[in-house]
């Protein structure tokens, strides 16, 4: 159990690393940068289970890739980050 815990854990800070590098990227438009930030702060409270975070964030990140203005190359690392947060279980 304790073991299983570590790497979602390990999952959840993988997935934080690569929304804080969307959000560095220069060419990342204002409003999602601030999504993003927004979004890793929430992921990094432990109020909830990492289960519960990953989660939250997947649905907050399904909403952040259906904005028009994003780049392409950033909705498709945004669906990699996606993907890192649903290996995450309980």
């Amino acid at each position: 159990m304790a073991e299983k815990k570590n790497q979602n854990s390990e999952t959840l800070n993988a997935a934080i690393v690569t929304l804080e590098e969307i959000a560095a990227n220069p060419s990342t438009p204002k409003n999602i940068k601030k999504s993003l930030a927004d979004l890793v702060v929430e992921l990094k409270k432990p109020d909830y289970s990492v289960s519960v975070r990953a989660a939250n964030a997947i649905s907050a990140l399904d909403e952040v890739t259906q904005d028009p203005n994003m780049p392409s190359y950033v909705r498709v690392t945004l669906w990699q980050a996606v993907s890192t947060l649903e290996r995450i279980r309980e």
